[in-house]
């Protein structure tokens, strides 16, 4: 048990890790079952594995830093082991408004560099790129025509300001 809780603590020092990637790390190091598992209980009696505090972290680094939608955020809280109900839970702090927020982010900085390129390929370029991040389809496709008709507005009238 000494060795189990050593590779989970050296684990969790450089970043916050579930529980089941803990165990998942356990069993590459053929760790025995029941070891593992009265460790990973121990860690997180202590505090020290929590699935929840995880996941609200998760979501407001990668929402915030990598803009990405529920949906993705959700995906990949699962593929790390968290719960769905957890899941779920962290990922409703973000609302739909925070969600549109961060697409017209993304699709704004994006856009930018797609100046030189005809609408179609840019329109089609920006949905692309949102629909990788999770964003639907009809959300993704609202905030292209609304940025690129921004960028178009203030081309035509650049001293409408």
């Amino acid at each position: 048990m000494a060795v189990a809780r050593g590779i989970c603590l050296r684990a969790l020092t450089g970043a916050p890790k579930t529980r089941q990637q803990l165990a998942e790390l356990l069993a590459r190091k053929e760790i025995p079952e029941d070891a593992a598992a009265t460790v990973l209980d121990r860690l997180t009696e202590v505090g020290l594995i929590d699935d929840e505090a995880f996941a609200e972290a998760w979501v407001s680094s990668r929402q915030s830093g990598r803009g990405l939608a529920r949906r993705a955020l959700t995906s990949e809280l699962r593929a790390k082991g968290v719960d769905g109900e957890v899941a779920a839970q962290a990922v409703a702090v973000v609302d739909d408004e925070d969600e549109r927020a961060s697409a017209r982010e993304l699709v704004r900085r994006r856009a930018r560099s797609m100046q030189r390129l005809d609408q179609a390929t840019a329109t089609r370029r920006l949905m692309g790129m949102l629909a990788r991040k999770g964003y639907s389809g009809g959300m993704a496709a609202s905030v292209v025509r609304e940025v690129l008709g921004e960028a178009a507005d203030a081309e035509l009238y650049p001293d409408a300001d």
